[in-house]
């Protein structure tokens, strides 16, 4: 439990925050952008924050525990809105061969003919997963390597490429790797940001989980993720709203009274609302988000999808439509 001085240090702390801070924090392009090298770089205190957790990354009892649990519904995410938006009558010419996709809820029907509808929907999507080629997927951020690792390990997933700017905790990325055999030709790692890689390599799916909050330009990490997505790709986010409640479950309550995130890791001023990011997309006609949903932790559950994008952590699945 922490100290009463320090609670009320902390709660003036977020008071001036947010009196200072921005209603938006500005995605668009930054004049400072035109003095930066690295445009997706971010400062030395982070840097060295994340370099300090390398040693206990894929401890799951250890600093990063809440990522491991996040992990399971990122995963859900992922697979849940690719699954769900395979079409099930493409380049069907004869009517009768056509999947039934009623216009309504399936909740309104029988549960008999509502099992059998679902049951017809889901064998149609096994069969066009089981005749599409593999993904090849580009996780920017990856850390230690938990989403990495999960995403290489799907029989669908051809391979993995994981880029991050931090050594030591590629280095913990690398070593993990190492324990298993069956991931030496799915996965890679490079130091690097993303503006290094290649014009010519395109992706069936891009991830950039818990990590647009802790770069300087996020616009900027967006825009040169979305140059290498393959037509009709995916790109799956996730970040943090800016405000009140984000501050107290993410910072006050996660790193100073539960410890169940390090402290330094998040910093309120560099969270994205949802509302933001849906505004940038609409001006990029050949990307669609397709779905966002809110997500929260509780502390006896693990994570779960809170039905409310606008507050707290939010996921994001955006397609590349033109």
């Amino acid at each position: 439990m922490i100290k009463s001085p320090n609670v009320v240090r902390q709660l003036k702390h977020v008071s001036r925050i947010t009196s200072q801070i921005s209603s938006k924090r500005l995605l668009s392009t930054s004049p400072i952008l035109r003095h930066q090298d690295k445009k997706t770089s971010t400062s030395q205190d982070e840097m060295d924050h994340f370099n300090q957790l390398a040693s206990t990354w894929w401890d799951v009892n250890g600093p990063q525990r809440i990522l491991h649990k996040m992990n399971l519904l990122r995963m859900d995410f992922i697979q849940s809105t690719l699954r769900e938006n395979i079409p099930l009558n493409e380049g069907v010419l004869n009517k009768e061969e056509e999947i039934y996709v009623p216009g309504y809820s399936l909740d309104l029907l029988p549960e008999q003919i509502r099992n059998a509808i679902v049951h017809e929907q889901e064998s149609k999507r096994d069969q066009v997963i089981s005749q599409m080629p593999k993904y090849k997927i580009l996780d920017i951020g990856c850390g230690g390597g938990i989403l990495t690792e999960s995403l290489a390990r799907l029989p669908t997933v051809e391979s993995v490429k994981g880029i991050d700017l931090s050594t030591d905790v590629l280095e913990a990325a690398k070593l993990h790797k190492a324990l298993d055999p069956a991931l030496t030709d799915k996965i890679s790692y490079q130091l690097m940001p993303i503006e290094d890689i290649s014009k010519s390599e395109k992706y069936d799916i891009i991830t950039m989980f818990e990590m647009l909050e802790h770069v300087n330009f996020p616009s900027e990490v967006l825009g040169s993720a979305l140059s290498h997505l393959k037509p009709n790709g995916w790109l799956f986010i996730s970040t943090i709203n800016r405000d009140f409640i984000s501050w107290f479950t993410t910072i006050f309550m996660g790193e100073y009274v539960l410890n169940i995130v390090p402290k330094g890791t998040h910093h309120l001023e560099k969270y994205i609302n949802e509302s933001e990011v849906q505004d940038w997309f609409k001006e990029k006609p050949q990307f669609e988000v397709v779905k966002s949903e809110g997500c929260m932790y509780l502390p006896f559950k693990g994570w779960v999808y809170s039905g409310n994008a606008s507050v707290g952590n939010y996921f994001m699945a955006i397609r590349r439509v033109k």
